[in-house]
């Protein structure tokens, strides 16, 4: 919920960082849709700031990690090897989230 910046997994509410919360936003906004780090860079953290990818990558095994402790399945989010990241575009695999 982009309105009061909560994240829930099967009914739990999700503890997220700001930044965690912008890149799972970002991610479910068109599911399926694969982005790149650099994408990824520049809608959560913006211009400005010297992000690498590997940041990114921190970033989304601990949001994996959070995902998965409230019930919810880890493989939501995808790596596109070589390419970047996207949620998977079939939740009934990957759980309740929203």
């Amino acid at each position: 919920d982009d309105a009061t910046r909560r994240a829930h997994v099967s009914g739990k509410e999700l503890e997220l960082t700001r930044v965690e919360f912008d890149l799972l936003a970002s991610l479910l906004e068109s599911p399926g849709r694969v982005y790149t780090r650099a994408q990824l860079i520049d809608r959560v953290w913006g211009d400005g700031f010297a992000i690498s990818d590997r940041t990114v990558d921190s970033h989304v095994k601990a949001l994996r990690k959070k995902v998965h402790e409230a019930g919810g399945d880890p493989g939501l989010i995808e790596t596109v090897r070589g390419v970047g990241y996207r949620v998977t575009d079939r939740p009934d695999e990957a759980g309740d989230v929203s």
